[in-house]
């Protein structure tokens, strides 16, 4: 991370503007074969310092624990959206991206009058400023990647209690050596692989035509 960023800089303008509450928003699980899609809404105070929080694939899972704790303790708000396998599948990932950033932003107790969105904008009558890699711009999109990494992670871990043979620990259903294995041996699990990605995708496909045969 580089000392001379000043992570607070998009919201010290908003600031200037009269805007106190400000959504820093953020997803994680775009690319893995399976599991949800988790979105993060994070507002935090005007004064926040919170020194180590940036881009939660630049920490380790421990120093990202620690920081999650510290955004729990000094957030204004906080709220996680979920999109489900199922709706992956339906609307495709960047739709259901989208749904879940929008769950997300409509759980907030306090109504943001502003959204910082890593990567994104989404149709929503709320002012807002898609940022690319806005996890590594502003803390408040930093702060909302890692309450979504969590909780994703979480969420992964009690599947691989579940299926121990596909390492969703590990893996969190990334298309990891293993997994694929595992799908290959075992084969994919309904509600919880993405039956619209590869290779699940291919699979699904084989099997509808063997039943027409």
């Amino acid at each position: 991370m580089k000392d001379d960023i000043d992570l607070l800089a998009f919201e010290k303008e908003l600031y200037k503007l009269g805007h106190t509450f400000i959504a820093g928003v953020d997803e994680v699980g775009r690319g893995p074969l399976a599991g949800p899609v988790v979105a993060a809404a994070v507002i935090l105070p005007v004064d926040a310092d919170l020194p180590g929080v940036y881009d939660s694939k630049q920490l380790s899972a421990k120093k990202r624990r620690e920081m999650y704790e510290i955004i729990k303790g000094a957030a204004v708000g906080i709220s996680i959206g979920v999109a489900t396998v199922v709706e992956i599948d339906e609307i495709n990932i960047l739709q259901a991206t989208k749904l879940a950033m929008c769950r997300a932003i409509a759980g907030l107790n306090n109504v943001p009058s502003y959204l910082l969105i890593d990567h994104l904008t989404l149709d929503l009558d709320i002012p807002q400023q898609g940022i690319v890699k806005g996890d590594a711009l502003s803390l408040s999109i930093a702060a909302a990647s890692i309450v979504a990494k969590e909780y994703r992670d979480k969420l992964m871990k009690e599947l691989g209690e579940m299926y121990p043979e596909y390492a969703f620990e590990k893996n969190s259903g990334y298309g990891t050596k293993i997994h694929r294995e595992a799908i290959t041996n075992h084969g994919y699990i309904k509600g919880v692989h993405r039956l619209s990605f590869e290779p699940v995708k291919s699979i699904v496909a084989s099997e509808m035509q063997i039943k027409l045969f």
